[in-house]
């Protein structure tokens, strides 16, 4: 009778241990209603003595977007250290509010995506990002120079899961791409006109080579978990155009562009995304396309180039009228 007993108890207590195993492990995917927030990514020196900083931000959701302006939701500020740890206080000032941030927010993670410079005797001050994305709910991002923000192109490749995750040492001298546009950075154009769009992309050093990734022949090599805590891409020149500024859904790419955030959801049109595979780039390196708006207004567009590694953009400026 003992033994029946004991054997009970450790079956219910293995019961319980898996099943609260299995509630860790749980992964949920919501499409909206979560929350937005800024990003501080590390700092590296420029050869000139200033400093710069890096910035993206993560969108909880997967299909959710974001429209915020640069204003009392969407600032920068500049402060002594531990002034606006309290995220009740305002940090709002006009003259320091817009750092070039986005105000147009995709989802997912958003690695990287800017860069601000500061002085170099910046010294122990703080460059923080303020975003609001819910009516009850406020972020902050903290810029600093400590030591242990400080980065390299090989963090970078790691944090975005470059080269399958590679750890090669040559990725600390990774040269990102060399991204030239065609025309003006200041456009205008009518609605329902397009808009035609040019890029040239070279990747100067070829680092990380291209290499595809295995090509998953079934159901459960597809939909399989990723193995690592950061999702994967494979190496290889890209490029894509985003709406940095500007309510995305009013505009219209062709083709469709490709994502530049951290999608992976199987056949999500994206380079982390199961089984896509980096294409070759177009003949002479140019990557053409066309937009269209269906509404007037100041629009900014940013050229994301990447050799699936490192990044470098372009914005373009677009003004749309009736």
């Amino acid at each position: 009778m003992m033994y029946r007993i004991t054997r009970l108890v450790t079956l219910i207590f293995l019961t319980i241990v898996v099943a609260g195993i299995a509630t860790a492990q749980e992964r949920r995917m919501t499409l909206s209603g979560e929350i937005l927030s800024p990003a501080y990514e590390g700092w590296w020196p420029n050869e000139d003595g200033s400093y710069k900083l890096f910035f993206g931000y993560m969108n909880s959701n997967w299909e959710e977007e974001f429209d915020i302006e640069v204003g009392q939701e969407n600032y920068f500020s500049i402060v002594e250290p531990g002034e606006l740890d309290d995220i009740n206080v305002d940090g709002y000032d006009f003259g320091q509010a817009d750092r070039g941030q986005p105000t147009h927010f995709y989802p997912r993670r958003n690695p990287f995506l800017f860069t601000i410079d500061v002085p170099a005797d910046f010294g122990e001050k703080e460059l923080i990002w303020t975003l609001q994305s819910r009516s009850n709910y406020s972020s902050r991002a903290y810029g600093t120079l400590k030591s242990d923000y400080r980065i390299d192109p090989q963090v970078i490749s790691t944090e975005v899961g470059g080269a399958f995750g590679s750890l090669d040492d040559r990725l600390r001298t990774n040269i990102p791409p060399e991204l030239t546009l065609e025309g003006e950075a200041f456009r205008t154009v009518r609605v329902g006109e397009a808009l035609d769009l040019a890029v040239t992309v070279t990747d100067p050093d070829n680092l990380p080579a291209r290499t595809n990734r295995p090509d998953p022949r079934t159901p459960e090599q597809i939909y399989r978990p990723p193995n690592s805590i950061v999702v994967m891409s494979g190496p290889g020149e890209r490029f894509s155009w985003t709406i940095y500024r500007g309510p995305a859904d009013r505009a219209k790419f062709e083709p469709v562009q490709r994502k530049t955030y951290m999608d992976s959801r199987v056949y999500g049109n994206s380079p982390w995304s199961p089984p896509y595979t980096v294409p070759e780039p177009p003949e002479d390196n140019r990557w053409t396309s066309t937009i269209t708006f269906d509404t007037p207004g100041e629009y900014v567009l940013r050229g994301v180039a990447s050799d699936g590694s490192m990044f470098t953009y372009q914005n373009i400026n677009v003004t749309v009228t009736r």
